[in-house]
Order: C-alpha cells, then structure tokens, then sequence
C-alpha cells in the first residue's frame, strides 16, 4: 500500500502532472506487473507522493504489450481507489518498443520544478528536457 503523507508545507495545494515510462522486457503479464509496479513505486518514492494526493492515473502502451492491462498491475500494489486508465500509445517508426508511459495527476504542495520524473529501462533517454 503507498504511504502517508510524511510532509507538511505553507504552500497552498495544486494539482500537478507527473510523467513516467519504462520498457518491458517481454510481452507477459509477469513482466508488465514488474515494469509497472517498479515505475509507480519509483515514482511515488521519489516524490514523497501518498494515496492520497493522487487524482488520476493514465497509462498508455506500445502496440507490442498485449498480456495485460498496465493499470491492473497500479491496482495490485494497492492503488484500486485511484481512477486509472489504460490506453494504447499511438505507433510511430522508431518508437520506443514494449513501452508503458504514465501521467499521473496528483495534487501537491509542490511547485512544477520540484517534481521528479521518472524514466526507467530502455525508456531513460525519452523527454531529456524534463528533471528527473
């Protein structure tokens, strides 16, 4: 289950947006759950995010990730109260194979330049741009 709130702030709460991705390393129900599970956990780790301040969470994947849902996985670890979404990543030559990309929208007393996203795997070069 994620953890509870372990910060306090004088900051007024926002709602934000948090990115992540990560590849699979095959097309099973056993290494999506993995992949999904270890991105999630990274992400809500990294930015001391709980329960909840979560609002949403939406999942894309690859064309070539058909063994499961990428939101069953977020529901297994404790995440079922959460509106989550799974849908399929639009397909584009040189793409990214056997990728999961995430949005997850949290509200946060953090500002936009504090939050780390979290790119894992093969998907550790996509959005440079973006702290992580």
């Amino acid at each position: 289950m994620v953890g509870e709130r372990r910060y306090i702030s004088s900051m007024p709460a926002a709602v934000r947006a948090l990115r992540g991705a990560t590849t699979v390393e095959a097309d099973t129900e056993a290494a999506i759950t993995k992949a999904v599970q270890t991105l999630i956990g990274e992400m809500l780790a990294r930015n001391d995010i709980a329960n909840d301040d979560l609002i949403s969470i939406l999942f894309t994947a690859t064309d070539d990730l058909t063994a499961t849902f990428p939101a069953t996985p977020a529901r297994l670890m404790g995440l079922g109260d959460v509106p989550l979404l799974s849908a399929r990543e639009i397909s584009v030559t040189h793409g990214t194979a056997r990728c999961v990309r995430v949005l997850m929208h949290l509200s946060t007393e953090r500002t936009r330049s504090e939050l780390r996203h979290v790119y894992l795997e093969g998907a550790t070069g996509l959005n440079d741009d973006l702290p992580v």
